[in-house]
């Protein structure tokens, strides 16, 4: 069938697998550093704990099967692997049905951690990965031109990235709707970059262009997607910059750079086709039943969207094949912080010798400079921004950490930047306290050199140590 596939965009074809794959070893990497203290036997939330209160059908995972911490190891390893084996084109060497085959395999591996990450896990970003993953295996290689099919279910799932967290905006924070958000949300983002500070001090009414660009981005661009070239790729070109801004501005893990991934699928780049066969039986036949499936899975999805009630980043089914995204539905007015101290007092006071821990990608020392992570992503600082907006968020796994840092346990202090501490020496007792923080003004940068400037709140843990201690 001609219709089937689209040779003039076997560029942008390579661009998306190569980047996905990008994404994939980041993702896997993340995983390898942050599993043990976070996920691992004696983690914060560990993975057999989980286990034993979910079923296979509810969370598939190829650690129903087993589970330990070497054999998360071995998979997380195996899926730097073959993210990094297909980054080199591993699969343009193998049959069409191989290749399938190899793209289907980093997927497998990342579900199986998705699915029991938990709340350290529970990141839209991580189910985008997935869904894109996905529909990346079926996209062929050399052997084939690109499926129409696919290349559509691509622009659908980015349609619903954006107009969804389009219409998440307009139906949540008032502040969208009034053009004011960004006078608050590059402050009160969840880990700002190097470059927020100066962000959050353009002028006001560039700010209101700003989220005026966005809605317009977000809410009538998408539509464009599905029209004629040359329009669709101008569209997807208007995406691309949009997320380039939100790459100078914060730091959200792989969102933006998948996003980006995404928006390049829709673009027909310049470049001369070359010749291959026409695409065998089977593999039409493949392809067209995924796309009857992936447009049935899409109800759900698109009645969330539709409804007043709409929720972020919700999955549907549990091997996360169509998802709903979104995000700052809401937008915070003040910035708060939990910080962590301890002290090697025998009674813990008031005006003791406290010292703070230091964690890589979170605000804490306000001299400090906010760092460039993303595409990586500080699991636990994401959550520590989570728990200073309210307790709830912190109950699973917050007194587990101050408990592994009194026991100077090495794999959770591997996750910190720096410990007041030295190693094997650790304190008596630990407290955390909520500040409000709020980025400094040019005259107060100049005068102190800081880049935030912080007030006490209150307690939000009072003086702890191990039980059964002296």
């Amino acid at each position: 069938m001609e219709w089937f596939t689209a040779p003039d965009y076997w560029l942008s074809r390579l661009v998306l697998q190569r980047g996905l794959a990008a994404l994939y070893l980041v993702a896997f990497l993340v995983a390898v550093r942050q599993f043990r203290p976070l996920l691992g036997e004696r983690g914060l939330l560990p993975v057999p704990r989980y286990l034993a209160r979910v079923s296979f059908k509810e969370s598939p995972s190829l650690f129903h099967a087993h589970y330990s911490d070497r054999f998360f190891a071995g998979c997380a390893w195996a899926g730097c692997a073959v993210s990094a084996a297909l980054l080199a084109g591993a699969d343009s060497l193998l049959p069409l049905w191989a290749g399938i085959l190899l793209w289907l395999v980093p997927w497998a591996l990342y579900l199986s951690i998705v699915n029991v990450g938990q709340t350290w896990y529970a990141f839209g970003w991580e189910t985008l990965l997935l869904e894109v993953g996905f529909l990346a295996a079926f996209l062929g290689n050399d052997e084939v031109a690109p499926p129409v099919v696919v290349l559509f279910l691509l622009r659908w799932v980015l349609f619903r990235v954006e107009f969804g967290a389009g219409l998440i905006k307009l139906r949540g924070d008032a502040c969208w709707r009034k053009l004011t958000c960004l006078d608050y949300h590059h402050e009160t983002q969840p880990m700002p970059g190097p470059l927020s500070w100066f962000f959050h001090h353009l002028p006001k009414p560039l700010h209101r262009v700003e989220v005026a660009a966005n809605h317009v981005t977000q809410l009538v661009v998408p539509v464009l997607l599905f029209t004629p070239q040359p329009i669709a790729s101008a569209a997807a070109a208007l995406m691309i910059v949009t997320q380039l801004w939100l790459v100078l501005s914060g730091n959200f893990a792989w969102l933006n750079w998948i996003t980006i991934v995404l928006a390049l699928s829709a673009l027909r780049l310049p470049a001369e086709a070359p010749a291959v066969p026409a695409a065998p039986l089977w593999y039409e036949v493949l392809v067209l039943a995924l796309g009857v499936v992936l447009l049935a899975l899409s109800s759900r999805p698109v009645l969330n969207m539709v409804s007043r009630r709409q929720v972020m980043n919700r999955s549907f089914d549990p091997l996360r094949l169509v998802n709903t995204y979104g995000a700052f539905g809401s937008v915070s007015r003040h910035r708060y912080e939990v910080v962590i101290e301890g002290t090697d007092d025998e009674r813990p006071s008031e005006d003791g010798d406290w010292r703070a821990y230091e964690f890589r990608g979170k605000p804490g020392d306000p001299r400090r400079w906010p760092r460039q992570y993303a595409p990586y992503h500080l699991r636990l600082d994401w959550l520590m921004w989570f728990a200073a907006l309210s307790p709830a968020y912190a109950g699973e796994w917050f007194g587990r950490l101050v408990e592994k840092l009194l026991e100077d346990d090495r794999d959770t202090l591997r996750l910190l930047r720096s410990s007041p501490f030295p190693p094997g020496a650790p304190p008596r007792f630990i407290r955390a306290r909520l500040f409000r923080y709020r980025f400094t003004t040019w005259r107060e940068l100049r005068e102190t050199g800081a880049c935030w400037e912080r007030t006490y709140v209150r307690d939000f843990l009072r003086p702890t140590r191990l039980s059964g201690t002296r």
